[in-house]
């Protein structure tokens, strides 16, 4: 029998090392692929994407026929390289010894690192590439992988290990997802990010976080006389205004100010036409979630709603403006004063007004104030404290030092707060 020269050999072994590295760069590129882009290329229609989705949705198939492959073609780079030592020198052990080391190298080098690092960069350009060769391999193979799975399953089985069911669709958590959007700052304006970030508090944040406090509504009392009810109409910035009479707690409607417009046009201004404009008020329950309220907001046609507690008393007003404030950022527009209006001055200064939620307190001077408590500054430091402050007490809540700057009526008007030291801990 004729004896094949070292030289065929050797390109043989080439070969094989090259078909090797093929089948570590499948691995590596399938299972470091950007499935979500992979599921978009394939809804547009691409069927390199379309396949390697197929192959991900079975994945103990997919590796069975890369590692079948790797492994068979090492083996036989192993033996070659053996061949080729004894054709040059003989049976030497050193010449073995030596054969062995170089293929060691060459499969570590030319097969493994090599590929692997170029399918973890570029998984996604090559994933749909390299789903077209393995997908007839694995038809071919089928039969083979299907014996070597059985046995690996049962191993498993053995080991009271159940792998989870395979869809080709990790989930990520809201926890990831919101780690996915920060990161992105290179993709994502930083107002679009905040957005996403604020969406994603949603579950948590409920109409009392968000609501107008009870002491800060303004409202129209039917037993005031008809030239301040006037008055007080002209001037208001609000287009809807709760309406009582005599007891600010017991609310007898919400009264349009475009429909009341309409009424005076018809007669004469009069109690008697500010009753027939009332529309019935709107309650909510303080604890209802605010992705909740959106939605009852929706289906009951309302724009403003009352919040009370659970004994039906009021504790403040919510808009569906205030909900998508909550979302996308104060707005630019509106009342005189409704902007936050602070913010840490050159020497670490803000001075805030008492009836400013915490959760805003919090977004704007990124503080950490709890928010499992009171909802406004007002609140917290009186809980904190168990009396009302006199002007000039300090305090520190939260790692945030605090000093009363003005008190009225049995609330802390004006606080001023001194910017935390950067903890490194």
């Amino acid at each position: 029998m004729e004896e094949i020269p070292v030289s065929a050999l050797s390109i043989a072994l080439f070969l094989l090392l090259i078909i090797s590295g093929f089948f570590s760069l499948a691995e590596t590129s399938m299972m470091a692929v950007n499935r979500y882009r992979l599921r978009h290329r394939a809804a547009q229609g691409h069927r390199g994407a379309r396949l390697a989705l197929d192959l991900l949705a079975r994945t103990d198939k997919m590796l069975g026929v890369v590692l079948l492959g790797n492994n068979l073609i090492n083996a036989a780079s192993a033996t070659l390289v053996s061949v080729i030592a004894i054709e040059l020198f003989g049976e030497e052990k050193w010449a073995l010894g030596a054969g062995t080391l170089f293929v060691t190298f060459a499969i570590l080098v030319v097969s493994e690192i090599t590929p692997k690092i170029i399918g973890a960069a570029h998984a996604d350009r090559l994933a749909g590439v390299i789903a077209f060769l393995l997908w007839p391999l694995l038809r071919m193979a089928y039969p083979v992988v299907w014996f070597v799975n059985l046995f690996a399953q049962g191993l498993l089985w053995l080991l009271r290990l159940k792998p989870g069911a395979e869809d080709g669709s990790p989930r990520l958590t809201q926890e990831e997802l919101r780690a996915v959007v920060l990161e992105s700052s290179h993709l994502i304006p930083s107002q679009h990010r905040a957005i996403l970030s604020n969406l994603f508090d949603l579950e948590h944040v409920t109409v009392e976080d968000i609501m107008t406090p009870r002491s800060e509504i303004e409202a129209i009392d039917l037993a005031s006389p008809p030239d301040q009810l006037r008055t007080q109409l002209a001037t208001s910035y609000h287009t809807r205004l709760p309406v009582y009479e005599n007891d600010p707690g017991n609310v007898i409607g919400i009264l349009h100010q475009r429909r009341l417009l309409g009424g005076v046009l018809e007669r004469e201004f009069d109690i008697d036409t500010i009753r027939e404009q009332l529309v019935e008020p709107y309650f909510i329950p303080a604890a209802t979630q605010v992705y909740a309220q959106i939605q009852f907001f929706r289906e009951n046609r309302q724009r403003l709603g009352l919040v009370v507690d659970e004994y039906g008393e009021i504790k403040g007003l919510v808009t569906i403006e205030d909900i998508i404030e909550e979302i996308v950022g104060k707005f630019t527009t509106g009342m005189p004063g409704s902007e936050a209006g602070f913010a840490w001055n050159d020497e670490g200064i803000a001075l805030v007004d008492g009836a400013h939620s915490l959760r805003e307190l919090n977004r704007v001077l990124d503080l950490q104030l709890p928010l499992d408590g009171p909802k406004t500054l007002n609140g917290l430091i009186i809980e904190h404290l168990q009396d009302i402050p006199e002007v000039g007490v300090s305090i520190k809540i939260a790692g945030v030092p605090m000093e009363i700057v003005q008190t009225q009526n049995r609330r802390i008007r004006m606080v001023k707060l001194f910017r935390p030291p950067i903890s490194f801990a």
